[in-house]
């Protein structure tokens, strides 16, 4: 019996033996004869290897994956993404030089032989025989070009492509027989053309294309023979080879290949020795994959539509199959990003907040009546280092974003809206204190009632003890007065806020159920930008809620067929009443103009919104709307442990931040940009009587006092408080100048079940 040689692996008897037993198992399958199971082959009934004609008759070719371009609504490209970079081209676009060249060094007798080579494993047999060792191998390029399908079946399972590479028997006879019946059904030249579109060519690289982009930037039809020898000689180690990082291995590689050329005759020994004295003549391009790529800022809407893709049922079934078709790649996304509203969202927020601060910022804009995703940004760029980041705080934490972020009053609206629709006048007014305990109990869902502890019970304030009322629905939502929107959600019950935010979209960004209590009101709940922009657009839409969408259409390129793939579509449906809308919408258009919102306000283009700012300004908003464009922006630590007090934002120093001060400006910036050259639309408008403005008390919004033996008291409070509201001044009172206060509100720990931390004081009013 052989003996092995010392150090392991197999004796040069042992190493011949197996090549023989290879050599005549290939003589046999040529001869189309089928294999009983050789034990000595490792082919018996119960081992590991299958026998010949166990093996499936077709070898199953997997489209080849390629890259994807994601598209922004006028068709410029925003990124590339890919599992494998490859771009598929055909016989007639890869140079001559390069066909000769890959066949020399690979397969020069490829014209020759059929599927396999059985002079080249005698003399593969015969050289590894001699050194003792796998000196040379004997695979032809049409058996390299099987071996290649079955790893590009693998994908990026590790275990797979181990079991495609492994070297075994069992594979061998797996490569054997569907090496034939690909030289049947194909022919040498398809065949050539599928190993130069399918073989790996280093520094991510797959395909002929690819590589001559990588290395040269050129097309592969335009490789001269130099070039194409450094690619052809790559392929056998494209780590040991690799011309970026080893010049001269690869120099001396790519003078192998020209020699093997002029050997061959392909090309004259003058013209081998000439290209051998060049140098490489590298022009490499670096790696262009992925969101980290996309222009404009763009990154976080492209990982958003990579998001869409890899969950949404229209593009499979099952995860699995969804990442198989993304991973595959080949497609156009057309998507739904506006790229003048993408470059004025994005210039706002660099504008306005930096990446180095200790707060962000992110703002989305969309369109109301379509559900279109317009624009996406934010202040921490996509990416891996410092102040960069992978989530997307634009959007709900399972596509990709975070926890989200109380909206404070901005949630408000919704509380209008439910009420409204459920027949309260715009006119009804309330006491609206100061200070006040949540009344109890108060009506939820399924007949239930949300209380509150009668021994410890639950207040609230307003921003400072001047602010009290009565107040109408357009006076407390212009100022945010925080008692008054408790007293009206205590008095409708808060199931019917719950469903009118179900119906506008509007969901906790965890995902979890919305907490019913009646802190509701102010705002208490996480929510994405995207959400709330979505939400506010079906005010702009008069009461149309449209899902959000961001991508219009896509088309796959499978070898040289091109099909179209079904896309989500936006479902609209309607949420309120167009009265209800349109009342909201002049309730909004006050905040911007007379309320706590004026810094936001788009001048003579009729804007309608809302400021926002929680308890202990961990994050403050500004959520508003045309009639053909809404947006949100936010503004905070996404960790929520920075409040905004005595912080610099964008180079500007706060004592306190606002929603109407931070987030508001970013708006206004991002939305005059975006809607530049678009037509100016003007709401439908409801007349709201303004109802008691608070005789005596001067709490209006910045309206003279009222005469007699209260003017002064109402001239001075009701001045001093207009100019605190950006209001105007009051009669004797003439307030100019006035200061936003600090809020005081906090949301006890025990106001609800399973809730503890910062309850959202919903600010706007004064806290905008």
């Amino acid at each position: 019996m052989p003996k092995k040689r010392l150090g392991g692996g197999l004796s040069p008897t042992q190493q011949a033996a197996k090549f023989l037993g290879v050599s005549v198992l290939a003589g046999a399958v040529l001869a189309g004869i089928a294999l009983p199971a050789f034990g000595a082959l490792g082919l018996a009934a119960k081992g590991s290897v299958e026998s010949f004609d166990e093996l499936p008759a077709n070898l199953k070719t997997p489209p080849l994956s390629q890259r994807t371009t994601i598209l922004d609504a006028d068709g410029g490209q925003i990124a590339t993404v890919y599992s494998r970079d490859r771009t598929v081209v055909g016989l007639k676009d890869v140079s001559p030089y390069m066909q000769k060249a890959i066949v020399a060094i690979e397969d020069s007798r490829y014209y020759q032989h059929g599927a396999v080579d059985l002079k080249g494993v005698l003399r593969a047999l015969n050289t590894n025989a001699r050194s003792g060792g796998v000196a040379q191998g004997a695979s032809t390029l049409t058996q390299q070009y099987v071996k290649n399908v079955f790893v590009e079946e693998a994908g990026d399972d590790p275990t797979k492509v181990a079991q495609a590479t492994q070297q075994t028997l069992g594979r061998k006879i797996k490569e054997l027989k569907y090496a034939i019946q690909v030289e049947e059904e194909l022919g040498k030249k398809k065949i050539l053309e599928n190993y130069l579109n399918i073989t790996f060519f280093g520094e991510q690289a797959y395909g002929v294309e690819a590589a001559a982009q990588r290395y040269f930037s050129k097309h592969a039809k335009d490789l001269n023979v130099q070039e194409s020898a450094l690619l052809a000689g790559i392929v056998q180690s494209p780590s040991r080879y690799d011309p970026v990082n080893d010049e001269a291995e690869a120099t001396k590689r790519r003078n192998v290949v020209l020699q093997r050329m002029a050997d061959m005759g392909d090309i004259s020994q003058a013209e081998a020795d000439k290209a051998k004295k060049t140098p490489l003549g590298l022009k490499p391009s670096k790696p262009k994959n992925g969101c980290i790529t996309a222009v404009k800022g763009a990154g976080f809407f492209c990982d958003y539509v990579r998001e869409v893709f890899l969950t949404d049922p229209v593009f499979g079934k099952t995860k699995e199959a969804r990442a198989k078709v993304w991973n595959q790649g080949g497609l156009t996304i057309r998507t739904t990003l506006d790229p003048q509203a993408q470059e004025s969202a994005e210039a706002s927020i660099k504008d306005h907040v930096y990446k180095s601060d200790s707060v962000a910022t992110a703002a989305t804009l969309v369109e109301p009546g379509t559900g279109k995703i317009l624009a996406m940004g934010q202040s921490r760029p996509y990416g891996f280092r410092k102040h960069e980041t992978q989530i997307n705080l634009s959007v709900d934490q399972g596509m990709g974003g975070g926890a989200g972020y109380q909206p404070g009053s901005t949630f408000k609206p919704i509380v209008a809206a439910a009420a409204l629709e459920g027949g309260t006048p715009a006119t009804k007014s309330y006491s609206s204190p100061y200070e006040m305990a949540y009344p109890s109990p108060v009506s939820i869902c399924d007949g239930k009632e949300w209380r509150t502890d009668p021994n410890n019970p639950a207040k609230l304030t307003n921003e400072n003890e001047s602010e009290h009322g009565p107040y109408s629905m357009k006076q407390a939502t212009a100022k945010s007065v925080n008692t008054y929107y408790v007293q009206l959600i205590s008095d409708i019950g808060i199931c019917p806020v719950v469903e009118m935010a179900q119906k506008m979209g509007v969901e906790r960004a965890d995902g979890g159920k919305m907490q019913q209590a009646p802190s509701i009101a102010l705002g208490t709940q996480e929510m994405s930008p995207l959400t709330m922009a979505n939400a506010y657009a079906a005010f702009a839409a008069r009461g149309m809620y449209c899902t959000p969408v961001a991508i219009e259409s896509i088309t796959q390129t499978v070898g040289s067929q091109k099909k179209s793939l079904a896309v989500p579509k936006s479902t609209c449906s309607r949420a309120m009443s167009e009265k209800t809308a349109d009342t909201v919408s002049t309730l909004l258009k006050g905040v911007v103009e007379d309320g706590t919102g004026q810094q936001a306000g788009l001048g003579s283009r009729p804007s309608a919104g809302k400021t926002g700012t929680t308890d202990n300004r961990y994050a403050a908003w500004f959520v508003g709307y045309t009639p053909n464009m809404a947006g949100a922006v936010w503004v905070g630590d996404p960790t929520h442990r920075r409040q905004m007090k005595n912080i610099s934002i964008g180079g500007v120093y706060h004592s306190l931040v606002y929603g109407a001060d931070t987030p508001g400006p970013i708006w206004k910036d991002a939305m005059t940009g975006a809607l530049e050259g678009k037509p100016v639309e003007n709401f439908n408008l409801v007349d709201i009587p303004d109802g008691d403005k608070g005789r005596g008390h001067g709490h209006d919004d910045g309206d003279n006092g009222d005469p007699g033996d209260d003017g002064f008291i109402g001239g001075l409070v009701g001045g001093n408080n207009g100019g605190e509201d950006n209001g105007g001044n009051g009669n004797g009172g003439n307030g100019n100048g006035g200061t936003f206060p600090t809020p005081t509100f906090s949301i006890p720990e025990n106001l609800f079940e399973g809730q503890n931390g910062n309850g959202g004081n919903g600010p706007g009013g004064r806290r905008g």
